[in-house]
């Protein structure tokens, strides 16, 4: 299998089609706001999401995810009709950034890695494997390498809020969002295997048979 095709295949198991929930909604809030009023783009935004979210019932999609995905929409939406400040819609978006750069940030420092978590929750690996000492080094540089990204998104979405500039901070927060987040997804993924390949550790597959070295390494999966 050739690499683009291994890192498509994993894009795919990360991402999903809810990708497009998180996209939409405030691309046409940051639309309608600009050509018509803050009320109209409310609206515009809230009657997406809940075509979405029917959309996803309708298909037997997981219905905790539509209606996440609408009450999210509908929090953005609701403060920016009660500051009537539309950059107010993605407030809900900058207290997300800061928090997860808190927990990334912290994560490193007790030594339990977020990029290793959120792996081990996603793919079910033991947990014992990754905080090997041939193994944890990889998932702590690529979660500061998260944890950078998120700083600079948060610092250019703070300015762009005090700004009261609605239109620029939601490009920004479209830019910085899901297409910078998947070629940082991409980059961790080879770096993370060339990492774990240089650290010399065994695979999880060998971890798990308890198999003794030389290890072929992890191959597949980060």
């Amino acid at each position: 299998m050739g690499k683009t095709q291994e890192i498509g295949e994993e894009l795919k198991s990360v991402l999903s089609g809810r990708t497009i929930d998180a996209l939409l909604p405030p691309l046409v809030f940051v639309l309608f706001n600009a050509f018509f009023s803050l009320e109209v783009a409310v609206f515009a935004a809230l009657g997406l999401a809940l075509s979405l979210a029917v959309l996803r019932i309708s298909r037997k999609q997981s219905w905790y995810y539509a209606l996440g995905g609408f009450l999210g929409v509908g929090l953005a939406a609701g403060l920016a009709l009660l500051t009537q400040n539309a950059s107010s819609y993605f407030l809900p978006a900058i207290i997300g950034s800061a928090l997860l750069s808190l927990v990334a940030l912290v994560s490193i420092l007790i030594g339990k890695p977020l990029a290793a978590w959120l792996s081990h929750l996603t793919r079910s690996w033991p947990l014992e494997w990754f905080w090997r000492k041939d193994v944890k080094p990889a998932y702590v540089e690529v979660t500061w390498m998260w944890a950078l990204l998120i700083g600079f998104r948060l610092v250019i979405q703070i300015l762009l809020y005090q700004r009261g500039d609605a239109t620029t901070l939601g490009w920004a927060n479209f830019v910085l969002g899901w297409p910078v987040t998947i070629a940082v997804l991409v980059l961790s993924y080879v770096y993370g295997i060339w990492r774990l390949k240089r650290l010399g550790g065994p695979g999880v597959h060998e971890f798990r048979e308890g198999k003794d070295p030389p290890w072929e390494g992890q191959t597949r999966g980060f």
